[in-house]
């Protein structure tokens, strides 16, 4: 059976209307069409990537790649901020592949070489191939990766032009050897980071860090690259790639590419017999909801992909359509995810695009940039954390201009419910800015020792790296990390490399190794601070695709022992955590309310885990923890309010507890859409009486050292998402509280005490003073 296209509105009629699901679809949007405006090609591009380019069917760029072609030759750092299938990468490629070829004709066949760097190892793959599609073999391309043999590293440093790597390859591997690079760094006139919104809060606070040390190196080297960067529609890009680079970005935002018309609607699934943790009610899981909606377009003949949030989702998804299909459909149904093998992906990729597919299930794999074109509807397994994915997943179908359906459905969680039910949010409002804090003392001082162990540290250096630095130095000096040489310079004291400090995808520390105990294979790592919650002893584990048992967790050699099971149930840590507040930054008054921003220390202390039935969510039993308590420095937003208030919100004082607890959580769950964060990036407490407020007060804080910016925009977003928050917790059908709207799979506290009610009227005596939003603030 080929591949059918149905009307989008024909395809929804018939999953909602006909199916006897019409009260699962709580909104639908239509989107227009949208017709291509066409530039010509600028000045500089080579007619060799012209040619290449009209013989892969682009006859003329689309306006805003001919704006970046011309941006990138008079500016210090463009910034490409358009939507999926924009052709982004063209509007990249085309001036970077021009010089590439000017390069070519220097007599060492490399006056000019350029940087590319990916978030993950698929999209350099992807890469290297587009490249390759629109420049002659002169222009050598090559991927360095972990994955690069060693003879072949050589000859990449050596030899190529364009080299295709990720951000750890250049942390570790490139910088620290920089005189091994050098002929390479001193040609250097293009860096490009693709999908530059995924670099957010810890990880992209450290990747800005490595490109300054980039941006330093260049210039003992006597290069000043271009930073040309890549990204899905985000609110102030060029804000964005500045705070990245170090450096004055413009932005191209203008979209000039074709759009077929999409139809998208939010699904809310139906609530079943179950019940969870204090016998609230509990939904179906989106996963399981979608595996039955990807069941029917399949049988309709539709070319679906589902989004979902992790490897064994995907499998399950794949595997519940195939087992609902039968032969012959089963066999066009297949799971895509990371942890294939290239090859694999691949085909699978070949097989979508020529239709032998009908319906995948993947992981975010298939967000970032791979080329799948020609589908007709994608299905979202739950809010996919922030709207800048949710539009990059979305824009997966239609890609040749005809109309498509996308459809969201929703997680059992406070946001994933608060936006099926309030479509405002996701389609009147921009999408988000990107969260990033390179001025982070806990991120900056690991990146100062590893930049002085490339290069000494002078004063001049201290305008590059941020305010933070020159503070930083001395401090790292009585630490025996740097040492200051009469000349005023700093250098790096250890023998050890100090690039194997930092991890750029952590917080710092000592990363957590999980290893399987009856092999010794190291299946991977888990960061120091989350160490404790995921990996406790008795904890499952899963990796790619495979559950494991925690044996043991050896905090004293961080080591993670585990051994492969398949126990019926998934486990969530108990923990008691405490709160201080080191100093206020800012704070305003909200009438008698206060709200506030500023540093704090939490301590923390797991003390036991629950297992839930994977089928239900039942609770099957609890178990002890012994662990030493944890203690984190970081950035929050509190707010309190006065006796009088509560007296005036009829919240006696047995309800204040569960008001206050259940606020935080609603609170937790809604700043995702406020801040690009997921909510196991945040944490809080509430305290019916704080010993440095002497009142009532909730905190919502960083889960990272030294903070990542979330509380920061919590703060200044605070009315709107404490409003939000408000909305969530009201509108939810439940009556004493659900995982829809207060209750937190997180929660140390067994999610006790929760009082629904109490947290609208405490969140009502809040806002009673808060400020007007600005007009057009959403």
């Amino acid at each position: 059976m080929p591949p059918r296209h149905h009307p989008p509105e024909a395809l929804l009629t018939t999953l909602s209307t006909e199916r006897g699901r019409l009260t699962r679809l709580t909104h639908t949007e239509h989107l227009p069409a949208r017709a291509a405006r066409y530039a010509p090609w600028p000045e500089g591009i080579r007619t060799e990537i012209v040619r290449a380019a009209g013989e892969l069917g682009v006859e003329q760029p689309w306006a805003h790649q001919a704006e970046a072609m011309e941006l990138a030759r008079t500016e210090a750092a463009v910034v490409i901020a358009t939507g999926t299938a924009s052709g982004k990468s063209l509007g990249y490629l085309a001036p970077v592949l021009s010089d590439l070829l000017d390069g070519t004709e220097a007599r060492n066949g490399r006056g000019a070489t350029a940087l590319y760097l990916a978030p993950t190892k698929a999209l350099a793959a992807d890469q290297r191939r587009r490249a390759a599609e629109l420049v002659p073999n002169r222009v050598r391309v090559a991927l360095y990766d972990g994955d690069t043999p060693p003879e072949e590293r050589e000859w990449v440093r050596q030899y190529a032009s364009y080299v295709l790597t990720n951000p750890d390859m250049l942390h570790r591997g490139i910088l620290p050897a920089h005189p091994r690079w050098s002929s390479f760094l001193k040609a250097l006139r293009y860096v490009v980071i693709d999908e530059c919104h995924s670099y957010r809060g810890v990880f992209g606070s450290h990747v800005a860090q490595v490109l300054r040390r980039l941006r330093r190196l260049c210039a003992r080297y006597g290069s000043s690259p271009v930073f040309l960067l890549a990204s899905a529609t985000t609110a102030e890009p060029a804000v964005t790639a500045g705070r990245l680079t170090g450096l004055p970005a413009v932005a191209v935002t203008e979209d000039a590419s074709p759009r077929g018309p999409l139809v998208f609607g939010l699904w809310e699934p139906p609530l079943t017999e179950n019940v969870g943790e204090h016998g609230a009610p509990v939904r179906r899981t989106a996963a399981a909801e979608a595996g039955h909606l990807l069941t029917e377009l399949v049988e309709l003949g539709t070319r679906t992909v589902v989004f979902v949030r992790s490897r064994r989702a995907a499998e399950l998804v794949a595997l519940q359509a195939q087992d609902q299909l039968g032969s012959p459909l089963a066999a066009r149904v297949a799971a895509y995810r990371g942890g294939y093998l290239a090859e694999e992906r691949r085909a699978l990729e070949r097989d979508l695009h020529a239709g032998k597919l009908l319906g995948v299930a993947s992981t975010s794999a298939l967000e970032l940039g791979v080329d799948i074109s020609g589908l007709d509807a994608v299905l979202m397994a739950g809010y996919p954390g922030t709207r800048a994915s949710l539009w990059q997943q979305a824009g997966r179908a239609g890609r040749e201009a005809q109309g498509a359906l996308a459809v969201l459905i929703a997680r059992d969680d406070p946001l994933d419910t608060y936006l099926v039910h309030h479509p405002e949010a996701l389609f009147a409002n921009p999408v988000e800015a990107t969260v990033l804090d390179p001025d982070n003392p806990h991120v900056l001082a690991p990146h100062l020792c590893a930049a002085a162990a490339e290069l000494p540290l002078t004063e001049a250096d201290n305008e590059l790296f941020g305010p933070s630095a020159a503070q930083l130095l001395p401090v790292l000096e009585r630490r025996g990390l740097l040492r200051r040489r009469p000349d005023g310079s700093w250098y790096w004291t250890r023998r050890e490399r100090a690039v194997d400090g930092v991890d750029l995808r952590g917080s710092g520390g000592s990363p957590v190794q999980i290893v399987e105990a009856p092999t010794g294979r190291l299946l991977g790592t888990v960061d120091a601070a989350a160490a404790h919650t995921t990996v406790h002893t008795g904890a499952v584990h899963l990796h790619q695709g495979r559950t494991y048992l925690v044996q043991d967790l050896d905090l004293e050699n961080s080591v993670a022992l585990v051994a492969p099971a398949d126990p019926p149930y998934t486990t969530s840590a108990r923990d008691i955590t405490s709160i201080s507040v080191l100093s206020t930054d800012i704070t305003e008054e909200w009438g008698e309310a206060r709200l506030s921003f500023g540093s704090v220390e939490v301590v923390n202390q797991v003390v036991g885990f629950l297992r839930k039935r994977i089928a239900t969510g039942e609770i099957m039993g609890e178990s002890k923890l012994d662990l030493p308590p944890r203690t984190l420095r970081t950035r929050a937003v509190w707010w309190s309010v006065t006796e009088d208030q509560l007296l005036d919100a009829d919240i006696p004082v047995d309800q204040l507890p569960g008001a206050a607890h259940a606020a935080e959580h609603a609170s937790i769950g809604l700043l995702p859409l406020f801040a690009t964060c997921d909510r196991w990036d945040i944490g809080g407490v509430s305290v019916p009486l704080h010993p440095d407020t002497g009142l009532p007060t909730v905190f919502v804080y960083d889960g990272h050292s030294g903070g990542a910016g979330f509380a920061e925009r919590g703060f200044r977003r605070a009315v709107v998402w404490l409003k939000a928050t408000r909305e969530a917790i009201a509108a939810c059908e439940c009556e004493r509280g659900c995982p829809s709207c207060v209750q937190s799979p997180k929660c140390g506290n067994g999610n006790d005490p929760l009082d629904k009610a109490a947290a609208v009227r405490l969140l009502d005596a809040l806002l009673a003073g808060a400020p007007p939003v600005a007009a057009g603030d959403p």
